[in-house]
């Protein structure tokens, strides 16, 4: 079984992998920037008025993804949007410029908030072989970096109990996952919490700066496929029902910082590759 994200200009109702296209397209890929415009330090903190740790945490990772943030700040959007009720589009567009814009001082994302009731989160239809993808979730419970979760991820497993569905016989076989067609912004989510006790598994995972995918994609002898770390998402508690969620994001001058809540801090790599990570956010490079 193979993963795959759509990344061609035009998308047809089905692609020729067997996977639905999107339907609409935000903007060409040739007109996609991964890297910033202008060199600027980090921005605006996020005042958390109701446990909304979370949501500011991943907030804060979206508005320091670069592709994003520069199709968003170019205002592109909002100039031809047609939405007469809420668009999360526009709302985003508005909070990332003002949140890119206004250093050392303290947002409330209230826009941010009201809307989200109102976003859907159909992922549409799938085909028997191949799946699209916006993260890839990584079991750690026996790995001890995400390389070596990566590895768990593609390695085929055994499956004794199959029934071919053409002749309808009885069986062993295997599967596997590989990643089809590489991202250009690749989502590592770390399954830290048990599924039935929601218990957070609060062991050690490195976790690389610069990561190559190419190892674990179906055509593992190509060029590599280099990604650069530029957000981090950490809990800080000892189950999914409790603890305080934070995140280090990279500016555009090439600086980390950690960003809490209203709190916007300068901080060093090593601190960065030292968390307990939930979520990671590569960029391709």
């Amino acid at each position: 079984m193979a993963v795959v994200v759509n990344s061609s200009r035009r998308f047809p109702a089905v692609t020729a992998e067997g996977t639905a296209g999107p339907e609409r397209i935000l903007s060409p890929p040739e007109k996609i920037c991964l890297e910033w415009w202008q060199s600027q330090a980090a921005g605006a903190g996020l005042y958390n008025p109701a446990n909304t740790c979370f949501l500011n945490s991943v907030l804060q990772c979206l508005t320091y993804t670069p592709p994003l943030a520069s199709y968003l700040l170019s205002g592109e959007h909002s100039r031809s949007c047609a939405e007469r009720d809420i668009c999360m589009l526009c709302v985003m567009e508005a909070h990332v410029s003002t949140a890119l814009r206004c250093s050392a001082c303290v947002l409330l994302p209230l826009a941010v908030i009201h809307a989200l009731p109102l976003t859907c989160g159909s992922c549409g239809a799938v085909s028997d072989s191949y799946e699209a993808f916006l993260d890839v979730l990584l079991d750690i419970q026996a790995a001890s970096s995400v390389t070596t979760a990566l590895q768990d991820f593609v390695r085929p497993e055994c499956l004794t109990d199959f029934r071919c569905s053409k002749c309808d016989e009885p069986g062993a076989t295997s599967k596997g996952f590989t990643i089809q067609q590489a991202p250009r912004v690749l989502t590592l989510g770390l399954k830290r919490f048990e599924y039935l006790t929601g218990r957070k598994l609060s062991q050690v995972v490195k976790y690389p700066e610069h990561l190559d995918l190419r190892p674990y994609t179906s055509q593992t002898d190509g060029e590599p496929l280099r990604y650069a770390l530029y957000a981090v998402l950490v809990h800080r508690g000892d189950s999914s029902w409790a603890g305080h969620y934070f995140c280090y994001t990279k500016a555009s001058n090439g600086l980390w910082y950690k960003m809490d809540d209203a709190s916007v801090k300068p901080c060093g790599l090593d601190t960065v590759l030292r968390q307990q990570a939930y979520l990671l956010f590569y960029v391709r490079c």
